[in-house]
């Protein structure tokens, strides 16, 4: 017999430190990133908005495949959450236009899919 207590616990690879305000995913609550690693709030995802970030931890990455998005042709990656496997955004694997090469290497994290944890009073 299992016990429920132990059956509900979760385990991550990362745990961010619970000094730092986080985003977790709002479907399993994984930590995703804390909230220094923010580069960005005016990103739009495929499903609203979404917020542009330097690191993140506990994800899956995709295969890259070249995208036509707002700012132009991009080769990016769907993100997922390593724990309960929700498509949370794309990582940028390549920027074709030269005034987005800023974005390369960093995430996206559609606001649908996270929330805040850690003191956000």
């Amino acid at each position: 017999m299992v016990n429920s207590s132990t059956a509900a616990a979760k385990t991550y690879r990362s745990y961010l430190p619970p000094s730092q305000r986080t985003y977790s995913c709002v479907h399993c609550r994984a930590h995703l990133a804390i909230h220094d690693q923010l580069i960005s709030k005016s990103f739009q995802g495929s499903q609203g908005r979404a917020y542009l970030f330097n690191s993140v931890v506990n994800i899956g990455c995709g295969p890259a495949e070249e995208r036509v998005l707002l700012t132009g042709l991009h080769a990016v990656a769907d993100i997922y959450c390593e724990n309960c496997k929700t498509t949370l955004g794309w990582k940028y694997e390549h920027a074709f236009e030269s005034s987005q090469k800023y974005k390369e290497g960093k995430y996206i994290i559609e606001l649908a899919h996270m929330v805040k944890d850690n003191g956000w009073d």
